[in-house]
């Protein structure tokens, strides 16, 4: 492979705490070895209508605190089209850019991967806050998103603790119910509905609030993975099984903003830094990725083969003993 004289990244899909700092390193790696970095703007949308920015290490010095990303994002569904992949691709010869790095979630990887066809060499970076990556143990944004949600619940709780009410809050998590299951264990709740456990049984969830509303406790909370049951649906029937006053807070977007943790930060410097390095060892069409806290590398298609982030069965198991 010829030496990396000129770099792409971008951003594409869901916005996650920890972008920001991936660039970062990004930047600040390439700048080390005299490559150039170009900012591609608005994920794969950007690619194909080459909407670009300069970026150099002042430009990305103290970025490090910044949620969302300073490149934009979004989901291209003309990239889904060969004809636009193309387009992209020309427009990456055409500037004379030797590799690509797309920091994102499923939808950014696989986009990588047909993008392979077209003779784009890609390192992925894992961002997403639902964890649902499957190959990582650790995906950019999980860590703030559960904070921000722990924070909100802790104080919707409070609210409902002086009401004598349950409070029924639903977290962003479609397929992947971790930030669910955290910010529920969190914030003790009563119950956590998961997608990769729910069996549709609203009896486990109206009969436990009843025994307890019984036994002389007035105010509960159950914490709901959006898209996973009805969450309003879910109150009513606690409302008319139980008696027991019932209000549904949806959390939504306040997920993926405010400051990055700690955590995002660093492995989001990490990732990007580690992604240059792969750059430079010649290696191509590859995925970042945490294993047993150290950083570790798939091919794009082992990446997407691998299916072992399933629910840990342990912890799935704590929050219900928790929850009695």
């Amino acid at each position: 492979m010829s030496e990396i004289k000129k770099i792409a990244v971008l951003t594409s899909g869901g916005d996650a705490p920890g972008m920001n700092s991936a660039i970062r390193a990004v930047v600040f790696s390439a700048a080390q070895f005299g490559i150039e970095v170009v900012g591609v703007l608005r994920g794969y949308e950007g690619l194909i209508d080459w909407e670009t920015v300069a970026l150099d290490i002042n430009k990305v010095r103290n970025i490090n605190n910044r949620g969302g990303t300073i490149l934009y994002t979004s989901r291209s569904e003309r990239f889904l089209q060969q004809e636009y992949r193309r387009k992209a691709a020309r427009n990456l010869r055409e500037h004379e850019v030797d590799a690509l790095i797309a920091i994102g979630g499923d939808g950014t990887l696989r986009g990588a991967i047909a993008f392979e066809e077209e003779g784009i060499n890609t390192i992925c970076i894992p961002g997403t806050i639902d964890r649902d990556v499957s190959c990582t143990e650790y995906t950019l944004g999980f860590d703030t998103a559960a904070n921000t949600a722990m924070e909100a619940i802790d104080r919707i709780r409070d609210s409902s603790v002086s009401h004598g009410r349950c409070s029924v809050v639903e977290v962003m998590g479609r397929k992947r119910g971790y930030i669910a299951l955290w910010a529920g264990m969190a914030t003790s709740a009563d119950a956590i509905v998961l997608p990769e456990k729910w069996d549709g049984n609203y009896d486990s969830i109206t009969d436990a609030i009843g025994k307890r509303h019984a036994d002389g406790r007035d105010s509960y909370l159950v914490v709901v993975a959006e898209g996973v049951t009805d969450a309003q649906q879910l109150a009513e029937m606690i409302r008319e099984k139980t008696g027991v006053e019932s209000r549904v807070s949806v959390l939504g977007y306040i997920q993926r903003g405010g400051q990055p943790t700690a955590k995002d930060r660093m492995y989001g410097s990490l990732m990007g830094a580690y992604a240059v390095e792969q750059l430079r060892g010649g290696k191509q069409n590859r995925i970042v990725a945490i294993k047993n806290d150290f950083l570790i590398d798939y091919s794009l298609e082992e990446a997407l083969d691998i299916q072992n982030n399933l629910m840990d069965s342990f912890q799935y198991e704590l929050s219900l003993r928790l929850s009695e």
